[in-house]
């Protein structure tokens, strides 16, 4: 089995989310559909989940100039997902830092 979950996404924006909306991002296996994610939220936080929305982010290419000529590359492709649980539940991201 896959590991799912790669890592949580915290951002600013994110936090809005959190704060106004009981919505809670994850960077997530790029091949996990909306189903695996939910029980993956389930199975790690002990939380019902109401929905899950994805995007898909494609890799951008980079190019740098440098004394050798051009150096081309590309930053890694990546998954998220948002996750909505439901009334009065909440994930504790950080523990007891």
């Amino acid at each position: 089995m896959r590991n799912v979950l790669i890592r949580p996404l915290i951002t600013e924006k994110m936090n809005d989310l959190t704060e106004s909306q009981v919505k809670y991002g994850f960077i997530v296996d790029v091949n996990a559909n909306k189903i695996e994610i939910a029980k993956a939220i389930k199975a790690k936080f002990n939380v019902d989940v109401a929905s899950v929305n994805t995007i898909k982010n494609k890799g951008k290419t980079k190019s740098q100039f440098t004394k050798k000529g051009r150096f081309e590359g590309k930053t890694a492709s990546f998954k998220k997902a948002i996750v909505t649980l439901k009334d009065g539940q909440t994930i504790d991201m950080f523990g007891e830092v």
